[in-house]
């Protein structure tokens, strides 16, 4: 058993940053705050640019499900059967008269905040396939989160009235599932363009360079950051655009660089860590929870591809989540106390 935990330990840092080329964040190394910002904007600022056009085909590497149909993440439904796929080329945009009847090319950072301006237009790492009417839907209306909707897709995203502190208009709310791919997309974005995005217009943003957010976006962001961590989907993405476009979204590559550019700038209490412990690992039947907390916390289990696969309740004192069921392979485990809003994430191997 010893043997097979070393051998797990050893290649997890593989299995999680495969294909980051040695030394590509060397130059960022020891810097905290706008200094390490600054230095992953030299880092992956330059990249090769794309056509509008070629972004058709460029999903085919960069957004495609296990069963070759366009992940869209506005109508996917993580471990269930959305209403509705598509199938690359053929079901392209073209008009649409509701949801389920194309796919287009969604600027999660809308175009309109840099005025359609190049090479943020066709910049891979903000562009997802989705669908065009939700897309239509969403329009250039900033992310949050939303109480009463005033519309709802058919995979639970929704349309209404900021429910976060500090904004009161219309904003857009992503499923959980997504909401820490689009918190680290946006993390690239004032990155990857920090030397213009000054110019752009958006409630998102602070009109300097750093934090670059208003004060309630980067709270909302940083809170879908640590609530959704990275998943294989975004590692592969990021592969798969780092291949096209030839730089790299550095918050999938060092999640913790999230904390170390912008925790000091966030009005985020300070995480302290939270007193639970997950065992064994590798796990075969059960993961054993000790909730050391005075109240209960809360759960979700992810397994390889990003997909919820199993959600509950931890007592205090020592809980077991049943995996049997589950296939092989590298689960993520995050528990979150809903008092402090801190979690804790473990990556454990089902055998």
């Amino acid at each position: 058993m010893k043997k097979i935990l070393l051998y797990f330990l050893l290649i997890l840092p593989v299995v999680l940053q495969a294909q980051i080329p040695d030394g590509y964040y060397n130059a960022a190394q020891g810097k905290t705050g706008a200094a390490l910002k600054t230095a992953l904007f030299n880092i992956i600022h330059t990249h090769t640019e794309r056509t509008y056009t070629q972004l058709w085909t460029d999903f085919q590497s960069t957004d495609k499900k296990a069963n070759g149909k366009v992940w869209d993440i506005y109508s996917d439904v993580p471990g269930g059967n959305p209403d509705y796929e598509y199938t690359f080329i053929s079901d392209q945009c073209g008009n649409y008269s509701g949801e389920g009847s194309c796919y287009n090319r969604e600027h999660s950072f809308p175009k309109s905040w840099f005025n359609d301006a190049e090479p943020m237009y066709t910049d891979l790492f903000h562009i997802y396939p989705t669908d065009g009417y939700v897309n239509g839907k969403r329009g250039n209306y900033p992310y949050g989160e939303v109480t009463s909707p005033n519309w709802t897709s058919t995979n639970g995203s929704k349309l209404g009235p900021s429910a976060t502190a500090g904004y009161t208009g219309t904003v857009f709310e992503p499923i959980d599932e997504y909401k820490g791919d689009l918190a680290r997309t946006y993390f690239y974005m004032v990155t990857c363009y920090e030397n213009v995005v000054t110019q752009w217009n958006s409630d998102v943003l602070s009109g300097d360079t750093y934090p670059a957010f208003s004060q309630w976006t980067l709270t909302l962001l940083l809170k879908w950051n640590d609530e959704d961590p990275v998943s294989q989907k975004e590692i592969d993405r990021n592969n798969a655009i780092y291949s096209i476009q030839h730089n790299r979204n550095p918050y999938i590559d060092h999640p913790e660089y999230v904390d170390e550019v912008w925790g000091t700038a966030s009005a985020v209490p300070n995480k302290q860590e939270l007193s639970v412990s997950a065992y064994p690992n590798p796990a075969h039947r059960t993961i054993h929870v000790q909730n050391g907390l005075l109240h209960s916390a809360s759960y979700t289990l992810y397994n390889e591809m990003g997909q919820v696969i199993s959600r509950g309740t931890l007592d205090n004192g020592t809980n077991g989540i049943d995996i049997s069921n589950f296939t092989k392979g590298l689960l993520l485990l995050r528990i979150n106390d809903p008092q402090s809003h801190r979690t804790k994430q473990y990556k454990i191997l089902k055998m």
